[in-house]
């Protein structure tokens, strides 16, 4: 496939590059410093781009098969940025056809399973209070993915962990996993990978954890 990747210098979308290339798809990362930026591979194009202009990130999601996304607030202080800057990459999508789109959310957005044990409903309300204006922000954004005419998914993690590759993890389509509490971004990025032509996962939050 031709994939596109937004936030390719973050640790989701790093592994996302680096996963995509190893199997095989051609790969466009869209960086504003690409000095942040060290993969490698034949199949790898960098484009440098600032990510709040629709119309300078056409070029590099024109004709790809899907644009998958890392952006996203990293602390309380960027919340905003993953409105701000998904709002510009979905205008540049329909401006050049582009439908497939993934992005990174986060867990507190999605429904709690049934049966989900006291401890971890009240772990994940403490978050939510905690990091509020980032969790404001990402809704804003899932709310302007399902009011746009793409077909998109919304990856909802619960605390990510720098750890090695598993493969192994659980998916909950519209809500969370049972006692959903951390996964690694590398599996994070894995998910997305594999999400990115089953059909069943547009236009759908979902959860991920191990």
């Amino acid at each position: 496939m031709r994939l596109t990747v937004f936030g390719a210098t973050g640790g989701i979308g790093g592994q996302i590059v680096r996963q995509a290339l190893a199997a095989g798809h051609q790969v466009t990362a869209v960086v504003r410093d690409p000095a942040r930026f060290t993969v490698t591979g034949e199949r790898l194009e960098v484009v440098r781009s600032g990510l709040d202009d629709p119309q300078a990130l056409r070029e590099a999601v024109a004709g790809q098969d899907a644009v998958l996304s890392g952006l996203g607030p990293r602390r309380r202080s960027d919340a905003g940025i993953a409105a701000r800057l998904t709002r510009s990459v979905l205008a540049a999508m329909e401006a050049e056809g582009t439908r497939r789109l993934l992005v990174v959310s986060a867990a507190p957005l999605g429904s709690a399973p049934e049966r989900e044990p006291l401890r971890d409903r009240a772990m994940m309300s403490v978050v939510g209070a905690v990091l509020k204006p980032v969790y404001d922000d990402l809704r804003v954004m899932e709310d302007e993915l399902a009011q746009s005419a793409a077909d998109w998914t919304a990856v909802r993690p619960p605390r990510l962990l720098d750890k090695p590759l598993t493969g192994r993890y659980r998916i909950a389509v519209g809500g969370n996993p049972r006692s959903a509490r951390v996964i690694g971004r590398a599996d994070v990025a894995h998910a997305m990978l594999a999400m990115t032509d089953d059909p069943a996962m547009l236009r759908q939050g979902v959860g991920v954890a191990y």
